[in-house]
């Protein structure tokens, strides 16, 4: 396999220590990240649904200010974002480069798509559902985890699988700024040095790494439509 690779991408093979280093930076500012995200971007999709006008736990003063923080970071760029955290980077994890310095970064560029991704997610939920839920007794929280996250499951995977899929396009962009993985792979050892056959190969493995997550989503997504959904007894 060694030999294969030194024929095929000869420069690649010169830096090999390098490249799986930064493949498991990358991996891990999408893990590390990509759970905080996942978290704080639910939470908030659900604070969106709740407190709107005719939300179940409406309250005008929750929603403006969750809206208002989402749309404001979602219409910066992640590049000009990068850059303008920089401060508040360091003052948290003490460095504003590196893995460490990029995952705060990547929080607050994917948990505002996401949050509207679970808005959007959520909000598909029948009403009549979650209204007769509510005759039978359940309070704010039960219609959130036993309607409304319950009912949504296969649309919260579909649009968990599109932000993972953002997420590694971010982590590439970080990399280009000095947080290190491929993307940084790919620019200081690639395009800088000219060695394409590194770029190719960095190309591929992104390539496939979203395969792998599409088919992963699209695979559960599938298995959890119309199963275990709320049901009214009678």
């Amino acid at each position: 396999m060694g030999e294969f690779i030194k024929q095929i991408a000869p420069n690649l093979y010169a830096y090999r220590t390098r490249f799986l280093t930064s493949c498991s930076a990358t991996g891990e500012m999408f893990l590390k990240a990509g759970l905080i995200a996942f978290v704080i971007g639910m939470l908030f999709g659900v604070l969106l649904v709740i407190t709107r006008k005719g939300g179940v736990w409406e309250n005008p003063i929750v929603y403006q200010i969750t809206n208002v923080v989402v749309n404001v970071f979602r219409s910066i760029p992640f590049l000009i974002l990068l850059i303008f955290l920089i401060p508040l980077t360091r003052a948290v994890v003490g460095t504003a480069i590196g893995v460490k310095g990029a995952i705060l970064p990547l929080v607050f560029g994917t948990v505002p798509f996401y949050t509207r991704q679970v808005e959007v997610a959520i909000s598909g939920v029948d009403p009549g559902k979650i209204e007769a839920a509510r005759s039978m007794g359940s309070g704010t929280w039960g219609l959130v985890f036993r309607v409304y996250l319950h009912e949504a499951v296969p649309e919260i995977i579909r649009v968990t699988t599109v932000t993972a899929i953002s997420l590694i396009g971010l982590t590439t962009m970080a990399g280009a700024v000095g947080a290190g993985g491929i993307g940084s792979f790919a620019i200081n050892y690639g395009q800088n040095q000219n060695h394409q056959d590194i770029v190719n190969v960095c190309v591929i493995v992104l390539l496939v790494l979203v395969f792998l997550l599409q088919t992963l989503g699209n695979f559960l997504a599938k298995r959890t439509t119309n199963r275990g959904l709320f049901r009214v007894k009678h």
